[in-house]
């Protein structure tokens, strides 16, 4: 920040290059492109629909400056060519240099947790989350930083998910539509609806854009056995990346297929195995054995893919991950379909009823719902 108190000789002087600045900060001399200070006016967005309204490709030749200073907490742009003035406030250049792109209050540390987790996940009654700002933000962040939360005291209706999904976003829809009833079928189109036991995966894989923050909504749960299983996908891989760099880099480096085939559908798409941020570091995983099609990556790439794909499958299964619990009726679960990985152990498809209902929302929802409650608390 500038100091106030400084005579007008004192203030620091910016300096033009040929493409930029070096503008005089708090953390020193910073340098700053002349088309990213242009773009960057505060002027350019729209005050009603806050979007974009300058189009950078009007100035012939590209933007440069003809002289700039520094006037109280703000620096002024004189541009050649155009009558207009840019002021940039000082802090937005600031806050920039610490990150190098704009705060985002969403930008949450990911709270990496392993086997024993279960009792630490944050819980929340439903019509808390629907009376309180404070604690859908507390619910949204929960999601945000460590991928799960459960919700307790849910009414055993339909309409129960669907007002607490739109506590975060509008319900995604996907190939088996808003909503999905995982329970027992006579014919099922999928291994979720039998009694079966149900290995570790996310869900979708086979959807070009696989379903973001995931609601399963526990409405009855009377069966022996059954017991949900819940790792983080992102501590496993940050394990994996330790103790088995070169196939860490295999898997986080290549797509390979995934598919999801019925009589009225045929869904294919590639994923990564294991996704990194733009900081590197792990975002989530794309596993499900029962819906991974044949591998094409060459025969060579799949020479030391394939042992590193095998050995990490046998990582997620260690105990040391592995959370295992059983939902009662009224509870919901709800994580990130991209970073927790799911499973089921099987039940007794006589002794009782089992009856979850899910959807799921964007990923991209819940970050711009916690942006707005955070604002809006401010």
């Amino acid at each position: 920040m500038l100091d106030d108190n400084l005579a007008p000789s004192e203030i620091p002087t910016v300096t033009l290059a040929e493409k930029g600045l070096h503008i005089p900060l708090s953390s020193g001399s910073c340098y700053f492109n002349y088309y990213w200070l242009r773009d960057a006016d505060p002027t350019n967005i729209d005050p009603a629909t806050r979007e974009r309204i300058f189009d950078i490709t009007e100035i012939e030749g590209g933007p440069v400056a003809s002289s700039a200073f520094l006037e109280e907490q703000t620096l002024l742009i004189n541009w050649v060519g155009e009558s207009h003035v840019s002021r940039i406030p000082l802090t937005m250049l600031d806050q920039f240099m610490v990150s190098g792109r704009n705060p985002d209050p969403a930008m949450i540390p990911r709270r990496l947790w392993k086997a024993g987790a279960y009792d630490t996940f944050a819980r929340f009654e439903q019509s808390d989350i629907e009376a309180s700002d404070s604690v859908r933000q507390s619910f949204a962040r929960a999601l945000i930083e460590d991928g799960v939360a459960l919700v307790t005291k849910m009414e055993d209706s339909n309409e129960a998910l669907t007002r607490l999904a739109n506590q975060l976003g509008q319900v995604t829809p996907t190939a088996d539509g808003h909503y999905f009833d995982v329970r027992l079928e006579i014919a099922p189109t999928n291994l979720a609806y039998t009694a079966r036991a149900l290995e570790f995966h996310t869900d979708l894989p086979s959807e070009d854009a696989a379903p973001g923050v995931q609601f399963l909504h526990c409405r009855s749960n009377t069966v022996s056995g059954g017991y949900s299983l819940f790792l983080d996908g992102a501590a496993a891989a940050e394990a994996f990346r330790e103790s088995d760099p070169a196939g860490f880099e295999l898997l986080a480096s290549h797509d390979i297929p995934f598919f999801r085939r019925n009589v009225d559908w045929d869904y294919r798409a590639h994923q990564r195995v294991i996704e990194l941020d733009r900081d590197d570091q792990v975002s989530g995983l794309t596993i499900s054995q029962h819906l991974q099609d044949t591998m094409d990556l060459t025969q060579d790439v799949l020479d030391d893919y394939y042992p590193a794909f095998c050995r990490f499958l046998s990582l997620l299964k260690e105990d040391r991950f592995v959370n295992r619990f059983r939902l009662e009726g009224g509870s919901c679960i709800v994580f990130d379909n991209h970073r927790v990985v799911h499973g089921r152990e099987a039940f007794e498809a006589n002794s009782g009823s089992r009856h979850l209902r899910g959807c799921y929302v964007d990923r991209g929802a819940l970050r711009s719902t916690y942006r707005t409650l955070v604002k809006r608390s401010v």
